[in-house]
């Protein structure tokens, strides 16, 4: 396609980059802060030939999803998190069957019908899953429009190539801002052929089936073994972050999404005012970016993580650090009003350097 430069909302980015990236069918429910996505795609995906459908609910929205994903087309949806928490048990029936597709979480604040301002409180609900069973989902975390383009496309290569579900992680703040992006290409990740699982009708060859359900002895057992195998390959080949002003830090700040965005001018302020101070950007929040924590760890004392949420993404930089350093935290879990400042974030990088903030990994 043709490369241009748009002002555009981070949610009509995503909806145009599923497009971009050959995206057939969407199903989907309407909710606060992410319908921009359904919106959009109501008018244009038609346009070249694909299929939107608003289902009944989001139980609906993601066995439709399923089901056109056997197919072997690009199929995506999106909700936010009341909407995801809906979808767990399909989920898990994805990534059991070994289907790919992209998943979309504009997220917003929580538990239960919170509100409608943006937050990283789903980290747990993506990283972990919701669903039963011992599955996982590569995650996505974009902190600009422009990634929420090149992301989006990105997930749809990741999801064939490992035949399971993508999410991208995104939240209310970046689903409704508007910023200049390009609409580049990515690099492709080459996936391999669809023609040896998908399900496309047996005339002329012997039938498929795509399936979740392993009742003979030890069949289920080798499933999941053979599932974690491909979790361990995404580990080895596909996770990825940023790393912001690493070179001598005495201080690393932790941060993904919407919080890495605002805590970057902290960090800046701080290194102009001669604070050997850095930031680690997850980009994939599963896999988890723990080697590198692991090897800064052995040179840093003190790492600091901001998020928007009471603490989540926290614990796996406990786990990347293990005993070797210290860690501290800061959130702000409620969106729009309290939403950190890049000053409040420069205030607690200056407490934690001075030892007046308590680390979370002292028990």
């Amino acid at each position: 396609m043709e490369e241009k430069k748009i002002f555009e909302k981070g949610n009509i980015a995503i909806a145009m980059a599923a497009i971009a990236a050959g995206c057939k069918y969407y199903f989907g429910y309407p909710i606060t802060p992410q319908s921009d996505i359904p919106e959009y795609l109501s008018r244009e995906l038609p346009r070249v030939g694909g299929v939107f459908l608003q289902s009944e609910s989001e139980v609906a929205a993601i066995n439709m999803l399923l089901g056109a994903a056997a197919t072997g087309a690009r199929v995506m949806t999106s909700s936010s998190g009341p909407g995801i928490s809906l979808m767990q048990e399909g989920i898990s029936y994805m990534a059991g069957d070994e289907l790919p597709a992209v998943i979309v979480n504009v997220s917003r604040s929580g538990p239960g019908l919170g509100g409608i301002s943006p937050s990283q409180g789903d980290y747990f609900q993506a990283t972990r899953g919701g669903g039963h069973g011992d599955y996982r989902t590569m995650v996505l975390a974009p902190h600009s429009v422009q990634e929420m383009w090149d992301f989006t496309i990105m997930a749809f290569d990741l999801a064939d190539k490992y035949r399971n579900p993508v999410i991208i992680l995104a939240d209310g703040m970046l689903g409704q801002m508007k910023e200049p992006f390009v609409t580049r290409m990515p690099e492709p990740i080459p996936y391999p052929p669809k023609d040896s699982w998908a399900l496309t009708g047996a005339k002329g060859r012997p039938g498929r089936v795509i399936k979740s359900l392993y009742l003979g002895h030890l069949e289920l057992e080798k499933h999941v073994w053979k599932l974690n195998e491909k979790y361990e390959r995404m580990k080895k080949e596909d996770t990825r972050w940023e790393e912001y002003m690493l070179d001598d830090p005495e201080i690393v700040v932790v941060a993904f999404g919407s919080a890495a965005r605002i805590a970057k001018t902290a960090v800046k302020v701080a290194r102009q005012e001669g604070y050997r101070v850095g930031l680690l950007r997850p980009i994939t929040l599963f896999p988890y970016p723990y080697k590198r924590i692991r090897e800064l760890s052995e040179k840093v004392e003190k790492f600091l993580t901001v998020e928007l949420n009471a603490g989540q993404m926290v614990e796996d930089v406990m786990i990347g650090v293990g005993a070797r350093s210290k860690v501290y935290f800061y959130g702000r879990p409620n969106g729009v009003g309290s939403l950190p400042t890049p000053e409040e974030i420069y205030n607690e990088i200056i407490k934690t350097l001075k030892n007046e903030k308590v680390p979370v990994n002292e028990f």
